[in-house]
């Protein structure tokens, strides 16, 4: 009993003090964290991504900071548009906490321009993260 109410303590905690990845400009999101073990949970972050009919800029990315990353485990990304998947990707974290990964919105050959986002999207990202010592279970 004692192991549950710690984690959702630590669950609250994390989701008031994550910092979310943005794209272009800050984003709306939510963030729960679920428990692997005593040491180990995901932190997993859900948004909503735009890219306008207009857009040209040819990249887009994703980025942000880890509060307490996990030691040798990626970012996991997945991009979905509506209920299917669309995107996946997975990218290092560097020793500051910090990742980023960029991907091709925009595709220019010769005169002709492929979108290859446009419209709404839902983004999933997901960080593995060290359980705070305060948390652990006696």
């Amino acid at each position: 009993m004692r192991t549950i109410i710690a984690l959702a303590v630590l669950a609250a905690l994390l989701s008031a003090i994550s910092i979310s990845p943005t794209f272009a400009e800050k984003q709306q999101s939510v963030t729960e964290t679920i428990p692997i073990d005593d040491t180990l949970a995901i932190e997993k972050t859900t948004l909503t991504m735009n890219i306008p009919s207009n857009n040209k800029l040819p990249f887009g990315a994703v980025w942000g900071k880890i509060d307490n990353a996990a030691a040798e485990y990626p970012v996991i990304i997945q991009i979905y548009k509506g209920k299917d998947a669309y995107h996946f990707a997975q990218t290092n974290v560097n020793a500051d906490g910090s990742y980023e990964y960029r991907f091709r919105v925009l595709d220019s050959n010769s005169d002709r321009t492929i979108k290859i986002f446009e419209g709404d999207y839902t983004v999933k990202i997901f960080k593995v993260v060290n359980v705070p010592s305060i948390f652990k279970s006696a």
